[in-house]
């Protein structure tokens, strides 16, 4: 069995372990924005097309006390970094965190674990210099509490970059995140969803890839399949099973707009990327099924009403980045109150950095959730409409 780390929101580790423990993978632990978990060879590509929020997929090679340079340097020696690099491969320790640990210099660390594992390669295959003309593969090492866990990457880029998104637009929303959006609200398929800032469709192209069972790293490629470990034919195997699963004979409405006609254009755009590339994995299992696309329409929300008795309201309003200035959006916030007046009975879900936002709104949260993915601090307000009931 091998030992994966998943890397998530800070915020999000429940979720991911929640998605991660479905999958049939058993946890052993997690730390602020990482979930690890024990799987099989097959996980390692298994878990990168198949995870909603994970960012991030590592193989953790090792991990082992220390407390001093010389440690550091023995337990990464000890990885039989042979197994999982080529001649040609070029290394790189492309991230280093540090926590509650007597080593706390990342410079410093990310210097050493280089030093060893080039040691390493050229004892073993008796080679002074390597000649880092291929691949690029990166490391990412954490130390905390004195101990060093030394990871390989396997996804590459993040994610998040499912590969249907051609334009987003201004500071989009994270696919991961949505994805993340969607499991905390614990919505379903038969639930009615819309989003009334839809931008580039993020949301409502999650939601779609969710109901109908469409793995979201079928349009994309991983860093593990430049691996000597990677085994190609079970990668094929894996992807024409995942896309047996797809489902096509389900009901689901999910709906989106904006007052933007680019935007709503741009989200159309991205969901016929998502739903075509739905539609080849589909090929893979001899099916000819067609995805129904998400319906976008251009429109103020102030102009929307519920469709439906019940359903769920899911936005990333823009804030100040988008809007010019903070004093701007919260004078958006506060017109969005027409919202809970006209969705009686529905669910909502709004992720903004703004804190002031519940007092802008004029109503407070059901459940309140700090999400940080990258750089960015947000904040999940999940609301219970009863009103009209």
């Amino acid at each position: 069995m091998n030992t994966l780390v998943a890397l998530c929101a800070v915020g999000a580790e429940k979720i991911l372990g929640n998605e991660i423990k479905h999958s049939g993978y058993k946890l052993t632990g997690n730390a602020p924005g990482r979930v690890s978990f024990l799987g099989d060879d097959d996980a390692m590509f298994r878990a990168n097309l198949c995870l909603r929020t994970a960012d991030r997929l590592y193989l953790q090679l090792a991990c082992y006390p220390a407390d001093d340079f010389d440690a550091l340097f023995d337990g990464t020696y000890t990885v039989d970094w042979q197994n999982f690099f080529k001649k040609d491969t070029r290394v790189v320790v492309d991230k280093v965190r540090t926590y509650r640990s007597k080593l706390n210099s990342e410079h410093s660390i990310q210097g050493m674990v280089h030093k060893a594992i080039y040691k390493k390669l050229g004892d073993i295959w008796h080679m002074t210099t390597l000649p880092e003309s291929g691949d690029e593969e990166n490391v990412r090492v954490y130390v905390d509490d004195n101990t060093a866990y030394i990871l390989l990457d396997l996804s590459g880029l993040p994610l998040h970059k499912r590969g249907y998104r051609t334009d987003g637009g201004t500071a989009p929303l994270r696919e991961t995140t949505a994805a993340v959006m969607l499991q905390e609200m614990m919505w379903r398929r038969k639930t009615p969803l819309h989003d009334p800032f839809c931008g580039s469709g993020t949301i409502a192209i999650e939601a779609a890839l969710y109901a109908y069972n469409v793995a979201p790293g079928f349009g994309r490629r991983f860093a593990l399949e430049t691996l000597p470990i990677f085994n190609q034919q079970r990668a094929a195997e894996i992807r024409r099973e995942c896309a047996g699963k797809i489902r096509t004979d389900v009901e689901v409405r999910i709906t989106g707009s904006d007052i933007d006609a680019a935007a709503v254009k741009r989200a159309q755009e991205n969901a016929e990327h998502a739903c075509v590339m739905a539609g080849r994995a589909l090929q893979l299992a001899g099916r000819n099924d067609r995805i129904p696309r998400p319906d976008f329409i251009q429109s103020d929300f102030k102009d929307l009403h519920a469709p439906f008795e019940e359903g769920l309201l899911l936005c990333n309003p823009p804030y100040g980045e988008r809007l010019g200035d903070e004093a701007e959006a919260e004078a958006l916030y506060k017109k969005m109150s027409s919202l809970w007046t006209n969705f009686p009975g529905w669910e909502m879900g709004i992720i903004t950095p703004n804190k002031k936002f519940q007092e802008c709104f004029g109503h407070y949260a059901t459940l309140l959730k700090s999400l940080k993915a990258g750089n960015l601090d947000t904040f999940f307000y999940m609301y219970t409409n009863t009103a009209g009931k």
